[in-house]
C-alpha cells in the first residue's frame, strides 16, 4: 500500500535584521567586567545595541547615548604608546572601554557616535570621503527620526514644577523642555545653573512657526525639530547645559511608615529586608494528652500479620463438600472420597426405657422417647462430615425411633 504523502516542508522564516547606521564587531569592557567581551554592535538612533553574533536579531545589551559626555582615545592598560585600536565612551553615569580590529574601525565608530549625538559630521577625524558621505546620510536619517519624536528632556510640567525638578535632581541635568504657559502651542526652555553658589534660573520661549521652531532671543534662531533646539542650547553654552534625564530608580525592599508606641515618632520599617526568604509556617503548640479511663478504651487491634487479604492469583485450593460438579455431556468418573479429618465418636447403644407404671399414658412415653433420641443428634462438631456419614446417622436414628415404638407397645401390653 502506498504511504500517505507528507505535507511539504516550509522554509523557516528568516529573522529580520535591524537597520543600523553603522555596525561591526566591537569588544566591550564595562566598569564591572574583568576582561573584554566580543559583540556584534550596531548604532541606531541614540542607542548602541550589542548582539552575540551578526545573525541575531535580538540584542543582549544596549547603551543609551542620551547621557553622552565625550569620547577619548585610551591606550591599553600599562602602556603609554598610541592607543591604536582602543577608545573610551564616557557617559554621565559610567565609562565603557572598547577595542576594535583596526584604527580605521575606531575612527568610524567615533565619527558615527558624534554624528548622531551632536547632529554634525566630525571632519577632524581621519576619515575617507566615502566614510564622511555615510555619516552625512546617517545625519539626515537621525534628523528625520527626531523630528517625529519628543526629546527625552521634554516633560509636561509647569514653570514652578520645572524649577523644583532641576533643584531637587541636579545630577540628572540642568536643561528642561516644557509646554509653554501662554497656551500658544509652543514650548519653553528652563535652565538652572550655579553662580558662585547662588542658583540662577532662566526661562526661554520657543515659538512654533509652521514645521519649524524659532528660539525667541535677541537673534532668533530657527530649528527643524525640538532636538535641534536642545542641541542649540548645548552647543552654544560649551556643553555647560545638560539635558535633563530623570533616572527611574526602583526600590528593592518593600517598606512602610509605622508609629513608635513609646515616643509616638514615625519610623520607616522594611520587614522584607530582615526575612528575604519564604515565611516558615508557625509551629502549633503540643496538644495536651489526657489519660483515658479503662472502660473507654478501644479494643486491641488484631495482629497485622494475621489480618491480610490473599491475592486472587495466590488463593489456595479450597476443599468443598460438594466437590466438582460433573458436566452432563461427559460420563461421570467416580473419584475416591477423602476421609474426614475428624473421626466421629462411636454412637452409644440405645438404652431401652424402663417399664413405666401403669398410670402413665402413651403420650408421656412418646415424649420421653423423643427426648432420649435427641441425645444422639449430631449438631455440634460435625461440620466437616461427609454425606455418607450423614446417611448412616439418619438410618441409625430411624432404628432408634423404631425401637422406641416397640418399647411403647410392650408397655401397653403389660398394662
Amino acid at each position: 500500500m502506498a504511504s500517505a504523502l507528507s505535507p511539504p516542508r516550509l522554509p523557516k522564516p528568516k529573522s529580520i535584521q535591524p537597520s543600523h547606521y553603522y555596525e561591526s564587531f566591537l569588544e566591550k569592557k564595562g566598569p564591572r567586567d574583568r576582561d573584554y567581551k566580543k559583540f556584534w554592535a550596531g548604532l541606531q538612533g541614540l542607542t548602541l545595541y550589542f548582539y552575540n553574533s551578526n545573525r541575531d536579531s535580538q540584542y543582549v545589551e544596549k547603551l543609551d547615548l542620551r547621557v553622552f559626555v565625550k569620547l577619548r582615545d585610551e591606550a591599553p592598560w600599562g602602556s603609554s604608546q598610541d592607543p591604536g585600536t582602543h577608545f573610551c565612551l564616557v557617559l554621565r553615569n559610567q565609562e565603557i572601554k572598547f577595542k576594535v580590529e583596526s584604527v580605521e574601525s575606531r575612527e568610524m565608530w567615533k565619527g558615527f557616535i558624534v554624528t548622531v549625538v551632536e547632529l554634525r559630521v566630525p571632519f577632524n577625524l581621519t576619515l575617507l570621503p566615502g566614510h564622511l558621505y555615510m555619516m552625512t546620510e546617517a545625519l539626515a536619517k537621525e534628523e528625520a527620526r527626531r523630528a517625529l519624536e519628543m526629546p527625552s528632556c521634554f516633560l509636561k510640567v509647569s514653570r514652578l514644577e520645572a524649577q523644583l525638578l532641576l533643584e531637587r535632581y541636579p545630577e540628572c541635568g540642568n536643561l528642561l523642555l516644557r509646554p509653554s504657559g501662554d497656551g500658544s502651542g509652543g514650548v519653553s526652555v528652563t535652565t538652572r545653573q550655579a553662580l558662585n553658589g547662588t542658583p540662577v534660573v532662566r526661562h526661554y520661549k520657543v515659538k512654533c512657526e509652521g514645521p519649524k521652531y524659532v528660539i525667541d532671543v535677541e537673534q532668533p534662531f530657527s530649528c527643524a525639530s525640538l532636538d535641534a533646539v536642545v542641541n542649540y542650547f548645548v552647543s552654544h553654552t560649551k556643553q555647560a547645559l545638560v539635558p535633563f534625564l530623570l533616572d527611574e530608580d526602583y526600590e528593592k525592599v518593600i517598606g512602610y511608615v509605622e508609629a513608635d508606641k513609646e515616643n509616638g515618632e514615625s519610623v520607616w520599617v522594611a520587614p522584607s529586608a530582615i526575612c528575604p526568604g519564604p515565611a516558615l509556617p508557625k509551629q502549633l503548640p503540643p496538644a495536651s494528652i489526657t489519660p483515658v479511663s479503662s472502660h473507654n478504651k478501644l479494643p486491641p487491634l488484631p495482629n497485622q500479620d494475621e489480618n491480610y487479604v490473599i491475592p486472587i492469583g495466590d488463593d489456595p485450593a479450597a476443599n468443598y463438600v460438594n466437590g466438582d460438579v460433573p458436566s452432563p455431556s461427559r460420563p461421570v468418573v467416580q473419584k475416591p472420597r477423602k476421609l474426614a479429618k475428624f473421626q466421629a465418636k462411636p454412637p452409644k447403644t440405645p438404652v431401652m426405657p424402663k417399664p413405666e407404671p401403669k398410670g402413665l399414658n402413651s403420650g408421656l412415653a412418646k415424649k420421653l422417647a423423643v427426648s432420649s433420641a435427641q441425645v444422639f443428634s449430631p449438631t455440634t462438631g460435625l461440620a466437616g462430615v461427609t454425606a455418607e456419614l450423614e446417611e448412616k446417622l439418619q438410618r441409625r436414628r430411624a432404628l432408634e425411633h423404631a425401637a422406641a415404638r416397640t418399647g411403647d407397645q410392650q408397655a401397653n401390653l403389660q398394662a
